[in-house]
């Protein structure tokens, strides 16, 4: 976890991590577009560290450089009130299909790993 004072130096310390190959996967949370030069810096260092890099952005706010591009939208469930179901929608993909997976948290899982569960959509 790291704090930063803008997203330039979080892109730094992004793009720093994800060429170390240290960690698996590197999550940053912006609020400024990303432009085509910062996302492409950001791909090349995952590329090289072996790593995966997960940019939240608000909607309508994409980086070209981007592999793919998800949308996630919680899902109401009639069976359960305290509904964790999920619509996980592939928008864009460079080297595959676009679709949709409905997946749920299950916390009584003991490894992480198999806490989520990819589920048919409500009602089917």
């Amino acid at each position: 976890m790291a704090q930063v004072k803008n997203q330039v130096e979080g892109l730094a310390v992004m793009e720093e991590a994800l060429r170390d190959g240290s960690v698996s996967l590197v999550i940053i949370e912006l609020d400024q577009p990303l432009d085509l030069t910062a996302g492409r810096r950001l791909q090349l260092a995952a590329k090289n560290g072996g790593a995966t890099g997960l940019c939240i952005i608000p909607e309508g706010m994409g980086s070209n450089a981007a592999e793919t591009r998800w949308h996630c939208d919680p899902v109401f469930d009639p069976e359960r009130a305290d509904s964790t179901l999920m619509r996980w929608c592939l928008i864009k993909n460079k080297s595959g299909t676009l679709c949709d997976w409905y997946v749920r948290w299950d916390a009584t899982k003991s490894n992480p790993a198999d806490r989520i569960v990819v589920v048919s959509p409500p009602g089917e």
